[in-house]
């Protein structure tokens, strides 16, 4: 199979991480038989100082005419510090997001059995978790009306959802629940917000057509406590963006490491798969950030956008493989010895 794929490298530790999961990546296609053409784009932070936008015309183009996009991070700490910047690399992530239509974002969390005792849970706690989020990713208040206004004294951001926004997320929630254990929880605050009554009226619309899923309805901050009370009691949950942003980012955790965790961004047309973590900017040239989630992104693309089910489950085989021989980097070394991520790379590709 002839695979093209748009490469987004972007800042701070992305190019060192995407060049781990196009190694592996590129043992795949050798192993299975398949021939990889990446292409690569600028973005972000990269991309602002290169053409002084952080998402070009250009790299949209290549991301439209690929059969997947695989992306690093975005972000530099010269924007971050700077409140008065009116261009900023996570501006281009948000028209990216806009412009592929990725609505939902899919973010995983599971537990890897040699990796228990890294958790900041005790294991009895997260032993057996497995469950997907779905975050919707265009709506709500990353993208309503926002300002200042009294001066500058009063700021506002308004959080708007349509019902077509939350069907079409909710669907998706609905269908994979579908293919695991056919229960999704709702997450929103109906008891205070008007977008959350919509949220809650539209998926309870929805139930009758999957009448094998069990669907509950819970708060945003119960769902906060539980996460880190009882993990494992949760499959497949459904939420807004700004409650999904927050939540996957605390569920992030529960494995042991932001450096381990993949996941998609899908749309109508295309999906692009990523890592949770930023662009860790601190870590960034030193070869030492770990690949994991970048490659385990790369497993999702090779099975969700691609069908290639074998191929996803060799790369997940060898990482699981790395995280058991204790080859890895230094924020799971534990006072053992840390290998280098380009060292990462080059071991899994080997073990493929």
């Amino acid at each position: 199979m002839k695979l093209n794929i748009a490469l987004l490298a972007g800042d701070g530790i992305g190019p060192e991480v995407i060049d781990q999961a196009v190694k592996v990546s590129d043992a795949i296609a050798t192993k299975f038989g398949h021939e990889l053409n990446w292409k690569p784009a600028l973005t972000g932070a990269a991309a602002i100082d290169a053409v002084g936008e952080p998402y070009p015309d250009e790299t949209h183009e290549i991301c439209k005419s690929s059969d997947a996009v695989l992306f690093g991070a975005i972000g530099d700490p010269k924007y971050d510090n700077d409140p008065t910047a009116k261009v900023r690399p996570e501006q281009g992530l948000l028209k990216m997001r806009k412009a592929l239509g990725l609505f939902a974002n899919v973010r995983p969390t599971f537990v890897f059995p040699s990796l228990l005792d890294k958790s900041p849970l005790k294991q009895e706690r997260i032993e057996g978790t497995d469950l997907v989020f779905l975050r919707e990713l265009t709506g709500g208040i990353y993208f309503g009306e926002k300002g200042r206004k009294d001066g500058g004294d009063t700021a506002f951001d308004n959080c708007l959802y349509t019902k077509e926004e939350v069907t079409r997320l909710a669907r998706k929630g609905f269908e994979l629940a579908m293919t695991r254990s056919k229960r999704l929880c709702c997450v929103d605050k109906a008891n205070v917000l008007e977008t959350s009554r919509l949220w809650r009226e539209t998926v309870q619309g929805l139930e009758s057509e999957y009448p094998e899923v069990e669907v509950s309805y819970e708060f945003v901050d119960a769902v906060a406590m539980r996460l880190v009370q009882w993990p494992s009691s949760y499959d497949v949950l459904i939420t807004e963006n700004l409650f999904g942003d927050i939540l996957t980012d605390e569920a992030s955790v529960i494995s042991g490491s932001m450096g381990l965790m993949p996941s998609a961004s899908v749309g109508a047309e295309t999906s692009l798969y990523e890592p949770i973590h930023g662009s860790y900017p601190q870590a960034a040239g030193k070869d030492i950030a770990n690949p994991l989630a970048t490659v385990l992104s790369a497993a999702m693309m090779f099975e969700d956008a691609f069908g290639l089910k074998e191929e996803a489950e060799a790369i997940r085989t060898v990482v699981n493989k790395s995280l058991a021989e204790g080859v890895v980097t230094e924020d799971l070394a534990a006072g053992n010895k840390a290998y280098k991520t380009s060292e990462i790379g080059d071991w899994l590709a080997t073990n493929v």
